[in-house]
């Protein structure tokens, strides 16, 4: 009886082991060790039963769950590979070798690829937007931009959340100013581009500044040959704009060689019109009605290159290079006023232009090694340099008249003012990295560096008045200076990544110490800062369930000035009206905090929270003494940000992606203008919608159609109205799929123009701004050489170069 007590135990045992439920992971790689995302893997029986699969992470990682103790045939394959078979035994839950794929030469000589949705994924800590061979790909990489989820452009600005963001190109920090950011992206075409991602909780590795980072994936070459690829775009918004370029690329054994080429020419209109009230003894005194209209034109040269040399299995030597060209930066801004009082009487009027020809050069290059150690960690060195040269020539020229525009003899305002301004700015950046990191298991990963950078910038503005009847000089040194800015920064940091069961953590610290000093020449003063701070991060989720998975992350970042807004000097629009920088700005620190859950893997629920102390924006502050209005940045001492999102994506249908975003926010902000404190906060809403939709039987055919909406928000101290932004992409695929045509209009409904309000105190004034984006754009493209290649153009970024300049 005992024994047979014991063999139904022991089949009962055997019975539950059976119905047990295990998983197993592991990571994907390519022969140079680099993740492999979006992979397919699945587990089969012995005749081909397909059991579980799933799609590798962005780091190459996966994991089959739910699997019953037997013997299984794991199969791993992706596009230009050859595929990847293993027998795995399973009779417990466990972690596989790294499954390393080669590259599959014939296959990919045989492969099209046609159109194809693009995809949307939402991670821990980031959005990943696949827009590769989509229509969007045939645009402008700032067109991309503007469809991806979370990210808003206006007025040739990006902001994400609310912030400025940081702009890597294959996780390297792009080096240019934000204004030089969004020139280089509207003249760069985005058919290289893999995937956007936007990420909101940067880890440590990022500096300190990159509160949030948009990261350009490019796509990379697989095998070698010779591709080229040339381009052309015709724009028609209110003036035409020209864009032509061409990428070429050769790879060959251990070398692999890239080389881009555009030049933009345009010209671009921008209207404002701007209301003023002046106060007297707390009563408003006149009122000030400004139309501003500014043509502006650029003709931009944009080269970069790469070059990858692999020395030995374990030795890489990188060097890249941006260069962007601007001979002609000019604008055109004619101003007329009308000037009343409160009563509507008419007072006088004055009408001003301003003829201002400029030139700019940005001269970048990165040099790269990599060592790679046997046991898989690597170290890796870079050193970069900027060369950042501006110089720009303003005339200014006023005239004032009475109530009917007379402009006469023995007029009360019968007279003219006249000044003449030039100014330049260089500025040299020098940085060094050091990173080291070390998989520390299959499912963990340690990593640490440093980085040291210089900066040194020397500006000067010159101003002469002039006699209006002659030209002749005045005596005036009053908006004549020179200005020094020195700044260094060192900094450290360490970082660890884990996943066990259905956990993942990834946490680091990162430490700077930064030392700046500016100096005005020509009044002797000095303002020096000297601090050093720590910048945690860390990122918690689990898989609570098959179609439930949690998250929190949190993240200590700052946010610095720009090297222009530290600039004291003044540059006058008109008589009346001044923009000049503020050298004692301090920088920005935030805290951000992020819970959030996603519903069977596309119905993402997200509530954050940010508190900074000294934001800064540029606010228009009046004088009411003298009847002038100053825009200059200031230190918000207390900014507080809540709010709670909703992110889905799904196929409609076959043919039909589309995703959504919705936002609630609301922003308060106080703080001390002009002796008064000042407190607002204001609730916004934020939505985007994005349709891709494919045509024909050979789907050749796919058009992309969006729409963001910013409600009514709060910015700095000044009330923003709603916008409305709407685009439309279409692209074809001609010429046996090796030429591409395409057709984008954007701001279908024209409502994205805006109206900003700045009122409190004795502070009054509103401006209604009219930008040149509303547009239709035709474009062709075509490939020659190796048309299966794809390329490995990519570009280098360091923070410091953002802030060069601040339009």
């Amino acid at each position: 009886m005992k024994q047979l007590i014991k063999i139904a135990i022991l089949f009962a045992s055997v019975n539950v082991l059976a119905q047990a439920d295990f998983s197993i992971s592991g990571k994907i790689v390519d022969a140079l060790n680099q993740p492999i995302a979006y992979a397919n893997v699945i587990v089969m029986t012995a005749d081909s039963t397909l059991i579980a699969g799933v799609s590798s992470t962005d780091k190459g990682a996966f994991k089959l769950v739910k699997l019953k103790q037997d013997t299984y045939v794991l199969k791993v394959s992706f596009l230009g590979f050859k595929t990847y078979k293993q027998a795995v035994v399973v009779s417990q839950s466990q972690i596989l070798d790294t499954v390393v794929l080669e590259v599959d030469s014939e296959a990919l000589s045989e492969v099209v690829i046609n159109n194809r949705k693009p995809t949307l994924k939402k991670e821990v800590d980031r959005l990943v937007f696949n827009i590769e061979n989509t229509s969007l790909s045939e645009g402008t990489v700032l067109s991309a931009l503007k469809s991806t989820p979370g990210v808003l452009i206006l007025d040739n600005s990006i902001s994400v959340k609310n912030g400025t963001p940081s702009v890597y190109i294959n996780n390297k920090k792009v080096h240019l100013s934000s204004t030089e950011v969004v020139q280089l992206l509207e003249s760069s075409t985005a058919n290289t581009i893999q995937k956007i991602e936007v990420i909101t909780n940067p880890p440590a590795k990022y500096d300190a500044e990159s509160g949030a980072v948009i990261n350009i994936i490019m796509t990379k070459n697989l095998i070698t040959g010779y591709r080229g690829k040339v381009f052309t775009n015709y724009t028609q918004g209110v003036y035409p704009r020209y864009n032509t370029g061409i990428s070429q690329f050769y790879k060959k054994d251990n070398l692999d060689f890239n080389v881009n080429y555009s030049y933009t020419d345009s010209k671009k209109d921008r209207y404002n019109h701007e209301t003023i009230n002046y106060y007297d003894d707390g009563a408003i005194d006149q009122v000030w009605n400004t139309q501003l209209d500014r043509d502006e034109w650029s003709k931009t040269h944009n080269i970069n290159f790469n070059i990858d040399y692999a020395i030995d299995d374990n030795n890489e030597l990188n060097v890249s290079s941006i260069v962007l060209l601007n001979p002609v930066y000019d604008n055109r801004v004619f101003s007329n006023a009308v000037i009343t009082a409160t009563n509507n009487d008419p007072l006088y009027n004055y009408n001003s232009g301003i003829i201002s020809d400029g030139e700019k050069e940005n001269i970048s290059l990165d040099l790269d090694f990599l060592h790679k150690f046997d046991n898989t960690a690597t170290l890796k060195f870079n050193a970069h340099y900027t060369d950042y040269d501006y110089n720009r020539s303003q005339n200014v020229r006023s005239n004032y008249f009475d109530t009917n525009n007379v402009f006469g003899p023995g007029l009360p305002y019968n007279f003219q003012t006249a000044f003449n301004t030039d100014n330049s700015q260089k500025t040299n950046i020098f940085i060094s990295k050091l990173d080291f990191n070390l998989p520390v298991s299959e499912t963990s990963t340690f990593s640490s560096g440093v980085k040291i950078s210089s900066t040194k910038t020397e500006s000067n503005v010159h101003q002469i008045s002039l006699n209006p009847e002659d030209n002749t000089a005045l005596p005036s040194s009053a908006y004549s200076d020179f200005y020094n800015y020195d700044e260094s920064i060192g900094s450290g940091y360490i970082n660890f990544e884990t996943s066990w069961d259905n956990w993942s953590f990834s946490g680091g610290l990162r430490a700077e110490h930064t030392i700046s000093e500016g100096h005005s020449i020509t009044s002797n003063a000095m303002v020096t800062q000297e601090y050093f701070e720590l910048f945690p991060t860390a990122n918690l989720s689990v898989e609570a369930s098959e179609n439930l998975s949690l998250y929190s992350n949190f993240k200590r970042s700052l946010e610095r000035p720009s090297y222009e807004t530290l600039n004291p000097f003044n540059f006058f629009l008109n008589d009346n009206t001044i923009v000049t920088g503020n050298p004692t700005l301090q920088p920005a620190f935030t805290n951000h905090f992020v819970v959030g859950t996603t519903v069977s893997g596309i119905y993402t629920f997200e509530a954050y929270y940010k508190k900074t102390k000294d934001s800064f924006y540029e606010l228009p502050i009046q004088n009411n003494t003298d009847n002038i209005i100053v825009y200059t940045p200031v230190n918000i001492e207390n900014t507080t940000e809540y709010g709670f999102d909703f992110v889905t994506y799904f196929n409609a249908t076959e043919r039909w992606f589309l995703y959504f975003v919705a936002s609630v926010y609301n922003i308060k902000n106080e703080s001390a203008i002009q002796n008064n404190e000042v407190k607002l906060d204001h609730w916004s809403t934020y939505g985007a919608l994005n349709n891709d939709i494919t045509f024909l039987k050979d789907r050749s055919l796919n058009a992309n159609l969006s729409f963001i909406f910013v409600g009514r928000n709060l910015q700095g101290f000044r009330i923003s109205e709603n916008i409305l932004t709407s685009d439309l992409s279409i692209k074809k695929t001609i010429l046996n799929k090796k030429g591409t045509v395409s057709l984008a209009v954007s701001d279908i409904f024209n409502l994205n123009d805006y109206d900003a309000t700045f009122r409190f105190n004795n502070q009054n004034n509103r401006s209604i701004i009219e930008v040149d984006n509303r547009y239709v754009k035709l474009g062709f493209s075509y490939t020659f050489g190796n048309t299966t290649l794809n390329t490995n153009a990519r570009t280098r970024e360091h923070k410091e170069n953002e802030r060069l300049e601040k339009q």
